[in-house]
């Protein structure tokens, strides 16, 4: 999983003092992955555009699996809803 350059700080507020086992690293990584290659395509060549979406996947997964997931499918399904809807949130308020 590449996530990009996250400082420590960055990272401990997106998972609220969440500590993650191996098993929950893992899943989040293929979670992550799998969407990604599902939605990579809709985010145009720019690259701040595409870490930019890169990082609100990341964030939605880490949300999802500070809850206590670390089934694949419902990381990805979760995380692709939580997209498509700040997507959909963006889109009305920027109207």
């Amino acid at each position: 999983m590449m996530l990009g350059k996250l400082g420590d700080a960055t990272m401990k507020r997106w998972m609220g003092g969440a500590v993650f086992g191996p098993k929950a690293v893992e899943a989040m990584g293929q979670a992550f992955d799998e969407a990604w290659a599902e939605i990579a395509g809709n985010f145009g060549a720019s690259l701040v555009e595409v870490e930019a979406a890169r990082l609100r996947l990341a964030e939605a997964i880490l949300s999802v699996a500070a809850e206590g997931s670390t089934d694949v499918a419902a990381l990805k399904c979760a995380a692709l809803r939580w997209i498509r809807m700040d997507y959909d949130w963006g889109l009305r308020s920027a109207a």
